[in-house]
């Protein structure tokens, strides 16, 4: 469509009308925004057009100095539009949509992607000349920033835009990327960083995360633009047509298989969510087996999988030729599958942001209604679902909290701009500390990044291959070592896993890829499942492992490490508040109807928590004496504070305890009596000396010794190896454990060992968490009851302890033989309730 002789603003509206659309409010406000040189963060919910909000702005700038094309052509202009995005999958939709009013509007731009999956040819052809707007993720954009003639490489770069801001922010990739602006704001002071985010919680924070500070320490200036476009969300849940009345993780299986197939059935097309991969491979060989008939237009998607396998995946969704694709979080972000009408998400949702991000992608277009179906896998995860739909309504969403001075990706930076033309010290240190991460970085901690970069800190001096950068005689900090260069490159960024070995074909392509750790436990002849065939392991050479595809069933499936997903604290809150309403006897909605069997017999053997209330309960069995505690806090909060209470209650005597932890409670199993009041008394749920204690009661140094592998890695410590030869697990670990105990006992101030140990406290412990869980206890109250049989709350961490014991085979008689007496209590005309004592508050 020409557009001479039309105003830019007329153009673009006349493209939206073309294909049926209208700009909405905020669109246009960000129009205006970029064009009168502002940056900003654009919020609105997912596919209510973002994308177009942040893109059209460049375009219409470029209709507005170039109003009349050029008579000769003079090729494409150089690079004006970086678009970051934190999933390589997302490249190739983001490309084509920007490149759609690009071809419709005439322009004379080019618009390309790069990332790790872009083809060589076109890599090469990019190093010559970069496109008009280049789609990338973090990590090519710090290989760009290697390259010597960076400065000049983005000298017309007018426009940087951050899609998902919200997935980037919370990670170190996001302190990456904070980084990676504060490099070019550098060559480009005027430029304009605009952030898209779907769910999140504190706006505030994002913004001022994305644009940093001025060199004067001050708050960059940013607009906040809300879409205020209500999209319709429809949240509901499958229910069995029968109850147990003891839930247990897993407890319902693969039952609702047929209630799901009618699900899918009712649209044209489906994508069922799982939390993990494992559970992606079961649930698509149980749908397969359900209905053998949709084979070929079913399809798995996850992140192990073979890129070309997920690509020919998504473009099926795109083109409606898949009826439904069992997948995890890859897909939780994307542009546009129009053609999906209908999103199930087994297990719980975990948290509000998740649910409205994966409810998203039904109807993701303006003005559709948005519908996500929840499939429980145990009967309070019907708790869970309830209690996200009333946080949906009121807006609470979780806030991410951005990463502070992580020191071994400033390292790893610090080696990124000495490849790329060297820095001097006082310049780079104003430059990092204009970024939110680094603004508080002290000259103390920016002089040893240096002495590590240059001689490896103080325990390494005598080793030549951690002088990484060499100084200059005019004190310009360079790397002159093409070794180093190299490895380098082919280590930057900030995504660590265990080590994969790729799984082939002895004769065919490549599936994708599994943990070393999985693949050492086989042997020849083994089954498992994958990528949705059933395989038998054939051999390893090298890090690749051989398959030949099988008739055979299994039930063996790869595990992932990572895969633990708690539940949030704003979710958390909102299941505190349901449960507290069916202890008043207010059961609103179907999901809470469903259980109200479950929880009126919690009532009746013991008691359910109030909002405000820490129930704790004391039984005895044949396996000794139990306590469990019910603060509903999530998994990863309740493993530290079955840590830290068995540690504090071991101090008022010898006793040992066995823990287990869900998303509702803890357990404490002990042989003896543990003296629970007298802890309490003695200031059990104080939130004070947590330094000292939470430490004392795990094996915090090997836990710091695990989180030193990957701060090593990124510190550039360790290299992995070169592509297709990476070194195994053992051999990293080997090295990271090598490293450790030599700065542990030659150079105890190291500070990557003061950043190991902290991001244990906070990433695997969630000590901010769990110090705000204690002060929630010690401002409530505490009731402690003494039972007579393990209750409905407590029959789930029962069970997760005796997973741990047997095998899965043997866990269904097990729990069966479990269940077997509590149903003959349950069903008795009546049974006393336990004795109860309380406490105001949680402690001095």
């Amino acid at each position: 469509m020409a557009c001479a002789h039309r105003t830019p603003l007329d153009c673009v509206h006349e493209w939206f009308r073309l294909h049926g659309w209208t700009p909405f409010p905020f669109q246009e406000e960000v129009w205006r925004a970029y064009l009168a040189g502002e940056s900003g963060l654009v919020h609105a919910a997912t596919g209510t057009g973002k994308t177009y909000a942040a893109w059209l702005g460049p375009i219409l700038e470029w209709l507005r100095d170039y109003p009349t094309p050029p008579r000769k052509k003079l090729g494409a202009p150089p690079l004006r539009v970086l678009w970051v995005t934190p999933l390589r999958a997302l490249a190739g939709d983001t490309e084509a949509a920007l490149r759609a009013p690009v071809e419709d509007l005439g322009l004379p731009w080019t618009v390309e992607s790069r990332t790790g999956d872009t083809p060589a040819r076109v890599r090469a052809r990019q190093r010559e000349r970069l496109p008009t707007a280049l789609v990338t993720t973090p990590e090519s954009l710090s290989l760009l920033l290697t390259r010597e003639d960076a400065a000049e490489l983005f000298e017309h770069l007018e426009l940087v835009v951050v899609d998902e801001w919200h997935e980037l922010m919370a990670s170190k990739r996001g302190v990456q990327t904070e980084l990676a602006l504060a490099r070019l704001r550098r060559f480009r002071p005027g430029l304009r960083t605009v952030g898209l985010s779907a769910t999140l919680g504190n706006l505030d924070v994002a913004l001022h995360t994305l644009l940093g500070v001025d060199p004067r320490g001050r708050l960059r200036p940013g607009r906040l633009v809300q879409g205020h476009l209500p999209k319709a969300l429809r949240v509901e849940a499958l229910i069995p047509e029968t109850m147990e009345r003891f839930p247990w993780a897993g407890q319902m299986g693969l039952r609702m298989v047929p209630e799901v197939v009618r699900a899918i059935e009712e649209g044209e097309s489906a994508l069922v969510f799982t939390n993990t991969r494992a559970t992606a491979e079961i649930w698509y060989q149980a749908l397969l087996a359900a209905c053998p008939d949709w084979a070929g237009v079913m399809a798995l998607h996850h992140g192990s999988m073979d890129r070309s396998t997920r690509e020919w995946v998504e473009d099926g969704l795109r083109d409606g030729r898949l009826r439904c694709v069992v997948c995890t979080s890859t897909l939780d972000l994307g542009v546009d599958f129009t053609p999906v009408d209908r999103v199930l998400q087994i297990g719980s949702p975990k948290s509000v942001g998740r649910l409205i991000q994966r409810a998203g992608r039904s109807g993701h277009q303006p003005g559709a209604v948005s519908r996500l179906t929840c499939v429980p896998t145990n009967a309070l995860e019907l708790v869970d679902v309830a209690a996200a739909r009333v946080a949906l309504e009121a807006g609470r969403i979780e806030p991410r909290e951005p990463i502070e001075r992580p020191l071994d990706l400033l390292a790893q930076h610090a080696v990124t701009v000495a490849l790329g033309g060297g820095f001097l010290p006082d310049e780079l240190y104003h430059e990092v500390r204009t970024t939110h991460a680094y603004r508080e970085l002290t000259r103390a901690e920016w002089a040893w990044v240096l002495d590590f970069i240059t001689h490896g800190g103080d325990a390494l001096r005598a080793y030549p291959e951690y002088r990484k950068v060499e100084v200059r005689d005019d004190g310009c900090y360079v790397v002159t070592n093409r070794m180093v260069a190299m490895r380098h490159r082919l280590s930057i960024g900030t995504i660590v896993s265990e080590s994969a070995m790729k799984v082939q074909f002895v004769r065919g392509r490549t599936l994708g890829s599994v943990e070393e750790n999985f693949i050492a436990r086989l042997r020849p002849g083994d089954r498992f499942t994958f990528a949705g065939r059933t395989l038998q392991f054939v051999r390893v050479r090298g890090m690749t492992a051989y398959v030949r595809k099988t008739a055979d069933k299994t039930s063996v499936v790869p595990h992932w490490s990572g895969a633990r997903m708690p539940i949030s604290p704003t979710l958390a809150a909102s299941i505190r508040d349901r449960l507290d309403e069916a202890r008043r006897g207010e059961y609103r909605g179907l999901e809470m109807e469903a259980v109200r069997s479950i929880l009126e017999l919690q009532a009746r053997w013991s008691r359910i928590p109030a909002a405000d209330e820490l129930l704790i309960e004391r039984v005895r069995t044949r396996e000794g004496h139990h306590l469990f505690f019910y603060p509903v806090e999530g998994r990863l909060v309740h493993e530290g504070l079955a840590a830290l209470f068995a540690y504090r209650i071991a101090q008022l005597g010898p006793i040992s305890f066995t823990l287990a932890a869900n998303d509702y409670g803890l357990e404490l199993l002990s042989s003896d009596p543990a003296p629970v009041d007298e802890a309490i008394e003695a200031g059990l749920f104080s939130s004070a000396h947590l330094l000292h204690d939470i430490p004392a009661s795990l094996n915090a140094a090997e836990l710091a010794r695990r989180q030193f592998r990957e701060i090593a890695r990124v510190a550039g410590l360790i290299f992995q190896g070169y592509p297709g030869v990476n070194k195994s697990v053992k051999q990293v670990q080997a090295s990271s454990e090598l490293l450790y105990d030599v700065f542990a006992r030659y150079d105890p101030r190291n500070l990557l060992l003061f950043q190991a140990h902290r991001e244990v406290l906070e990433r695997q412990l969630e000590q901010s968490r769990l110090a705000r869980a204690l002060d929630r206890i010690v401002a409530g109250r505490v009731s402690v009851v003494d039972v007579e049989r393990p209750t409905p709350l407590a029959f789930a961490l029962l069970v997760d302890r005796a997973r741990e014991q047997v095998s899965s085979e043997k866990l269904g008689d097990r729990i069966r033989r479990m269940i077997a007496p509590l149903e003959r209590a349950a069903d008795a005309p009546r049974f006393a309730r336990g004795r109860h004592r309380g406490f105001r508050s949680g402690g001095r």
